[in-house]
């Protein structure tokens, strides 16, 4: 009889820890909200820290900065820059990872294990570092300021080649040996037996490629000189001003930014919850 009040309150601090942890979680997007509808006077007068005071929200809904940035600043047009670049960026990691993933756990060739392994090292390997020789590659390929620079670069992934990995060996080998003996190839077998039992880990490399791709910074930054393939991440850190932050179009921009990758989420959470919790059992 004791143990059940025991469980009932572990569970209840359970639950609150969860709770807790929500709040904090949600706390910098209700601040990009409140800010994004305030005045400029407002975001520098009425500033708060605790989401429950009135000081934390505007006095009006100001949904003009959301027309401000969309009208007069182009936002459409560093929106559908980055849909284009994280589109075909994602096309491609999805390309390339399916197939080199399909390669390192179902075929057998000299030197795969130790060519992976090589594969894996790349990913201790900053970001930063890389930086001067990407760029250097792309002047000399004559691709500054173009949209290949902001796409090719991105279209081959270690980690999600090791992620994809993961999965394919969980499939067995029957299944392909049953496919050869019915006269398949290789990439048949990939294509009508493998991908569509890898669909939720295919859907997470999808979220988190594009979302990688859509919220890049450092990269397109150098490697555009003017607005024609600049993405919308570079038109957010704009408003950033000598004068000062416009925190208000700051942060109406940020939200429109976000919207893209909060639907994508909202419709695949299922299959990335679920990728996420298979990834590494087995193999």
């Amino acid at each position: 009889m004791e143990i059940k009040p025991k469980r009932k309150l572990t569970e209840v601090l359970f639950l609150a820890a969860l709770l807790l942890g929500a709040f904090v979680a949600l706390m910098p997007f209700l601040y990009m909200v409140a800010n994004s509808l305030k005045t400029y006077g407002e975001t520098v007068t009425r500033v708060s820290s605790n989401p429950f005071s009135p000081r934390f929200w505007p006095r009006k809904l100001q949904w003009n900065n959301y027309l401000t940035i969309i009208r007069d600043d182009n936002m459409g047009h560093y929106f559908s820059n980055s849909l284009i670049i994280a589109l075909i960026t994602v096309s491609g990691i999805i390309a390339t990872s399916t197939l080199a993933a399909y390669g390192f756990s179902k075929m057998r060739f000299p030197g795969r294990d130790r060519i992976f392994t090589v594969l894996l090292v790349t990913l201790m390997i900053p970001e930063t570092v890389l930086l001067i020789p990407n760029f250097l590659i792309i002047s000399s390929l004559r691709w500054v300021d173009r949209l290949a620079a902001l796409t090719v670069p991105f279209m081959g992934s270690a980690f999600f080649i090791f992620f994809l990995r993961q999965f394919f060996k969980q499939i067995p080998d029957a299944l392909m040996e049953a496919a050869k003996i019915d006269g398949a190839s290789h990439l048949t077998i990939l294509v009508r037996i493998m991908v569509p039992l890898i669909r939720a880990p295919l859907f997470t490399v999808f979220f988190l490629a594009f979302n990688g791709s859509w919220n890049a910074l450092q990269w397109p930054m150098v490697v555009t000189q003017s607005d024609r393939w600049r993405p919308i991440s570079v038109a957010v850190a704009k408003y950033v001003t000598e004068a000062g932050p416009e925190t208000q179009l700051r942060m109406a921009s940020a939200m429109v930014a976000l919207a893209p990758i909060l639907v994508i989420f909202l419709i695949a959470q299922k299959q990335i919850t679920e990728a996420i919790t298979n990834t590494g059992m087995k193999g």
